[in-house]
């Protein structure tokens, strides 16, 4: 059976089901933890199907809610790590998974634990498909990028700017360092726009579902930690030029210049203007020039 047969033939939970299961369980959602349930099984079918989700991926899914993804996402791949911070959310799913797809029980493993804590897993994960809370999004994904090189590719549902600022290109007055930072790991790209309606509660912001593949690095002498320095400098102070608002970061304005040119850059631009390669280099020219 094909991914698309699989997802189309999976047990998923409608709003009526979702809903009564929310009760059950006594469950309020909270803005604490960013929780907006998916309430539309079409939508479920609808990611899953454009993740590229195969039925070798091992499967790393952040905030799973009440299951209504992990359902789909279970029916498509080999395996499921859900990480969910909530603990009564988390006792709760592998129950709901048994009771509705005893078949695909054992493909779960649920992991109590925040996102940004997470360090390991039994095994490597190869894809991240996730409904993420939308509060801590953007560092979520990039932690899990960097925690789990294993991510070979994946698809995330976002607020439809933060969707924007990740897949933005250099040049545009959205790009800044999510764009960046995102682009040191991964080519990523916008799959589609996603409604208000198909949440409980429904969000007040429009939602984007982000896919990203993973690349090499940039080529460079500087670490990660290095580069993303330079790149945090640089959108500090968005309208000033790179010559100052890299300023403190180098030293003075003075020795910006000189790393500038030392990297074939233009001390007038802005940080908007580099490519995640330029911002390596320039991170990297600072370690090899002198003033």
């Amino acid at each position: 059976m094909g991914q698309t047969e699989a997802v189309d033939d999976a047990v998923l939970m409608g709003a009526s089901a979702i809903r009564e299961l929310a009760t059950k369980l006594d469950v309020r959602p909270t803005k604490r933890w960013g929780q907006n349930f998916v309430i539309d099984a079409n939508t479920v079918r609808r990611i899953v199907q454009v993740s590229g989700v195969t039925p070798d991926d091992i499967i790393l899914e952040v905030g799973p809610g009440l299951g209504s993804l992990t359902l789909g996402l279970l029916a498509a791949a080999r395996k499921v790590y859900a990480v969910e911070i909530d603990p009564t959310l988390a006792n709760a799913l592998p129950i709901t998974v048994e009771s509705m797809t005893s078949e695909h029980a054992k493909r779960l493993h649920v992991l109590n634990v925040d996102a940004m804590k997470l360090t390991t897993l039994p095994e490597p994960p190869t894809a991240c498909v996730a409904n993420l809370p939308y509060n801590v999004a953007v560092p979520v994904l990039l932690h899990l990028l960097e925690t789990f090189p294993s991510l070979d590719h994946g698809l995330v549902m976002v607020q439809r700017e933060v969707a924007d600022r990740l897949a933005a290109e250099p040049g545009g007055r959205i790009y800044g360092s999510p764009s960046v930072k995102a682009a040191w790991y991964a080519k990523v790209g916008q799959a589609g726009k996603v409604g208000r309606n198909v949440f409980w509660p429904a969000p007040n912001v429009d939602s984007g579902l982000v896919s990203f593949s993973r690349r090499d690095p940039p080529q460079t002498k500087a670490s990660r930690v290095q580069v993303f320095e330079v790149i945090d400098a640089a959108f500090a102070q968005r309208r000033k030029s790179l010559r100052a608002s890299l300023a403190q970061w180098a030293g003075s304005p003075a020795l910006a210049e000189i790393y500038l040119r030392a990297a074939g850059i233009e001390p007038g631009l802005r940080g908007e203007r580099l490519t995640v390669q330029q911002f390596a280099t320039l991170a990297e020219k600072r370690r090899t020039t002198g003033p």
